[in-house]
């Protein structure tokens, strides 16, 4: 099971994590959290029901990364479909803020709860119900987005540059993580799907 996701009754995947590992997705998933930043808060006295309706901003992110995780609906520059991603951002980008926010808190949660089950241990198993395997399915793959766009990773033939990079490169442990999130990410969907 080391370094590969694998089924478990009930729909659910498991893996083995060393104690590196746990520590190094956890901070990958708050960095993931930071990034997309606090959710809105109701105000308080406010209906809680309104601000399940509030309106998001309408321009695309300025970081590039976050661009990529909540791109433009629509990819033509005519004025008449500018006007439609803006829309449709307005509606639909606070509703993915907190999906994606909730994903990565649901993989900080269960390493944080496998890592006090391992404590004084080199490691652990995470197992993770159906849920908890979509929410890991989404977090590794917005962290892969996101990582990727720092590394200007724009196509396959790209990343199999990375492969070639050499140790003294500065860029090389972010690279490091980014293939080893594609394995997982490769890994756990390869199990759902089984």
């Amino acid at each position: 099971m080391a370094g590969r996701f694998e089924a478990i009754p009930g729909g659910g995947a498991a893996i083995a994590l060393d104690e590196v590992e746990i520590s190094i997705l956890r901070s990958l998933a708050v960095q993931l959290m930071e990034l997309i930043g606090p959710g809105e808060e109701p105000v308080e006295g406010e209906d809680p029901l309104a601000a399940l309706f509030a309106e998001g901003p309408s321009e695309p992110p300025s970081d590039p990364a976050l661009r990529r995780l909540f791109p433009d609906a629509y990819g033509d520059d005519s004025d008449e479909l500018r006007q439609a991603a803006a829309d449709f951002r307005r509606y639909t980008e606070n509703d993915l803020r907190t999906r994606k926010r909730e994903d990565a808190l649901a993989v900080v949660r269960s390493l944080d709860s496998l890592a006090a089950d391992a404590a004084g241990e080199s490691g652990a198993v995470l197992k993770l119900d159906p849920k908890g395997s979509r929410a890991w399915l989404g977090a590794l793959n917005d962290l892969r987005l996101t990582i990727g766009t720092r590394l200007d990773v724009t196509d396959d033939d790209e990343s199999e540059q990375l492969y070639r990079l050499p140790d003294s490169d500065p860029r090389k442990p972010m690279v490091m993580a980014y293939l080893w999130l594609g394995a997982l990410q490769e890994s756990l969907v390869e199990t759902l799907m089984a």
